[in-house]
């Protein structure tokens, strides 16, 4: 078997917004029977969203494999969305792609990076957790719980 063509990094342009949303339906949607509903991200315009939005892709060839969706705030990089293809999981991507938003938070002076996941997405908690995010705030939302984290870079 030949080996696979390594994975490449590149912005999205407005065509990629198909793409982007299929793999963010496909991502998130072992979290539907768990939390009752499609989670956010699957419900989002990325037509628009990519006009308003840095998206970062992990690509193979023509595939699209992960994506970060992000925006700069004042006095920080909010991180939008993350999603790993489920073909693609387990493979580091995610670890990957928040290392790609703490260099973006460098190059724009930014020393903090937020995000909001589900409580009942407790494998992303944990991975957030392990990559050096803590917990600042739990909200209900929508019969479950939203968990706000911050990362504080050098």
């Amino acid at each position: 078997m030949a080996p696979l063509p390594p994975t490449a990094l590149r912005r999205a342009t407005p065509a990629d917004a198909t793409a982007i949303r299929d793999v963010t339906r496909a991502a998130y949607a072992r979290w539907v029977p768990v939390v009752g509903r499609e989670p956010m991200p699957m419900r989002a315009d990325y037509d628009a969203a990519v006009l308003s939005h840095r998206f970062d892709l992990l690509v193979r060839g023509v595939s699209l494999m992960a994506l970060i969706e992000t925006d700069l705030r004042d006095d920080h990089l909010w991180i939008e969305n993350i999603a790993v293809h489920p073909d693609h999981q387990r493979q580091g991507l995610g670890r990957r792609l928040l290392a790609i938003a703490d260099a973006l938070a460098r190059e724009a002076g930014r020393d903090e990076l937020r995000l909001l996941t589900n409580a009942a997405f407790a494998g992303n908690v944990a991975l957030y957790e392990s990559h050096g995010y803590a917990v600042t705030l739990r909200e209900p939302f929508m019969g479950g719980t939203t968990v706000y984290m911050a990362r504080r870079i050098a």
